[in-house]
């Protein structure tokens, strides 16, 4: 009698052993997993002056690789969009003395009166405020404020709002995508997607370009896959929002500078992303020089000399033994060209990381054979 029970404890101490291996061997697993994910995660940190496109190339992310915006981030562009509608327009209004030039004699006091408009609590209820719109966006002499917009701090995109007010003053307005991306928000604080491309996790850290919002970035610096480094091209011949004796480029080059003497990025790899390249391309074809920003450039009056010489100013201040450099040229408002942009950002970082997975193997005293760096996204390798 006494064996069996014996025998029955033993049999239960050894079903408990197996159990517990079991367990262990589970967790074990699951450790395993959350690391080998943790380790294959592609961190690209977004970087760039304010207005350089940051923002609108995440939102582009959202709408190639998580389905777009839903109805609630629609609804809360709303009211941006609509706000966003009259002060910028009061701006070219008020600017019109700035730059000497004057309204039709019938439109003098209906813009008077425009200007008394409080951007902040604006309605478009009834008709009449989106008519005073229109009527002064025809007023030769507000037109040619536009065409002035970068003296005045007006966004390109503004004229798109002004061409499509009839449907954004509707009562039950949803905006569209491209709404959204013509939507100028300044970044405040740190936005964070992420999302999978081939099974493989990634996170796209979009941190605010105002002066104000830089000391935020080191907080982000730690397991930088790589930088996205974002320049708006246009921007030669405009002055900074916060200090306009300052020209945006050189801001940006500046920035760019000091960001890649960081120390925390001398073996990060970098991608620059030179956006705003079509307009970019309409004011050199215009005949404005890049002598508006750099007294050293004496090329012609050329697009592709033009754009030559930027991307050589910026790339000789990243290139060193340690990091490879790796220049694009977008339309951020185009989804299409942001499209076929972003997959080459993504092999750079898969080489990037199939460069890791080598170094990991040879530390180890492992025989590695080739592997094609290009094969990590698709068979998650690390």
């Amino acid at each position: 009698m006494g064996n069996r029970k014996n025998k029955k404890k033993k049999k239960q101490k050894e079903l408990e052993r197996l159990k517990s291996i079991e367990r262990n061997r589970r967790i074990e697993e699951s450790i395993q997993k959350e690391s080998e994910k943790y380790e294959q995660e592609v961190k690209l940190l977004i970087l760039g002056t304010g207005e350089s496109g940051k923002s609108t190339f995440v939102k582009q992310i959202q709408i190639v690789y998580k389905s777009g915006f839903d109805l609630a981030f629609k609804n809360l562009f709303k009211t941006a969009i609509q706000m966003n509608l009259v002060l910028h327009t009061k701006i070219l209004v008020m600017g019109m003395e700035k730059l000497d030039l004057e309204f039709e004699t019938e439109n003098e006091s209906l813009a008077k009166d425009f200007l008394e408009v409080e951007e902040t609590i604006c309605k478009f209820g009834s008709d009449e405020l989106k008519e005073t719109i229109k009527t002064l966006w025809q007023d030769p002499g507000l037109k040619k404020a536009f065409e002035n917009r970068s003296i005045l701090q007006v966004p390109d995109t503004h004229s798109y709002y002004l061409d499509n007010i009839d449907r954004i003053t509707k009562r039950k307005y949803v905006p569209t995508d491209q709404d959204i991306l013509y939507c100028r928000i300044p970044t405040t604080g740190v936005k964070v997607v992420d999302f999978y491309v081939n099974d493989v996790p990634w996170k796209i850290v979009d941190v605010g370009g105002q002066r104000s919002e830089r000391r935020k970035w080191i907080h982000q610096f730690d397991d930088v896959t790589m930088i996205l480094y974002v320049v708006a091209m246009s921007e030669y011949d405009q002055d900074l929002y916060e200090d306009e004796t300052v020209n945006r480029m050189r801001e940006s080059l500046e920035l760019f500078k000091s960001t890649s003497k960081n120390e925390y990025f001398e073996k990060t790899d970098c991608s620059i992303l030179f956006n705003k390249y079509d307009i970019f391309q309409e004011k050199i074809l215009k005949g404005i020089s890049l002598k508006k920003c750099f007294d050293d450039f004496d090329g012609e009056v050329d697009v592709e000399v033009s754009k030559d010489f930027i991307t050589k100013k910026f790339s000789s201040f990243a290139e060193n033994e340690h990091r490879k450099v790796y220049n694009y040229f977008s339309c951020g408002i185009d989804t299409e060209n942001i499209k076929s942009v972003f997959p080459h950002i993504q092999d750079n970082a898969a080489i990037h990381l199939g460069i890791l997975f080598e170094l990991f193997f040879l530390d180890s005293l492992f025989f590695v054979p080739y592997i094609n760096p290009i094969m990590v996204f698709q068979n998650s390798y690390i």
